[in-house]
């Protein structure tokens, strides 16, 4: 098993930054892809961000794309999503999720999840 704790979110104004953190217990991150997504209210959840295990791929959701960065320190068995010039839309609750696999953007297949932190981007 796997425990994922996020962190980092908060109330900024549109065009602040903010860097999330996701800290597991239980096991190594180091042999899973790891991914960020959001679910606003009455939304579906969205995929923002993955890395491989190895830190050696990462993929990104067209809206997030040159403002967001994903990024993980495996020593520290955490994961880590700098996000830059945030927009109102931004506003979500931000899940970090493992996987065994290389799923990418099919939050259905991540095995584990964290209970989310808010993030609210003032206008």
């Amino acid at each position: 098993q796997v425990q994922l704790v996020e962190s980092g979110g908060g109330l900024v104004q549109a065009g602040g930054s903010l860097r999330l953190s996701c800290a597991a217990s239980g096991r190594t991150l180091s042999s899973y892809a790891m991914g960020w997504f959001r679910q606003a209210p009455g939304k579906e959840r969205e995929f923002v961000a993955t890395i491989r295990w190895s830190g050696s791929s990462t993929y990104y959701a067209d809206s997030v794309k040159g403002r967001f960065t994903i990024s993980r320190d495996n020593a520290k068995n955490t994961v880590y999503l700098q996000m830059n010039s945030l927009r109102p839309e931004d506003t979500a609750v931000y899940y970090c999720a493992a996987s065994e696999g290389w799923p990418i953007s099919a939050w259905r297949s991540y095995d584990y999840w964290g209970q989310g932190t808010q993030v609210t981007v003032s206008s």
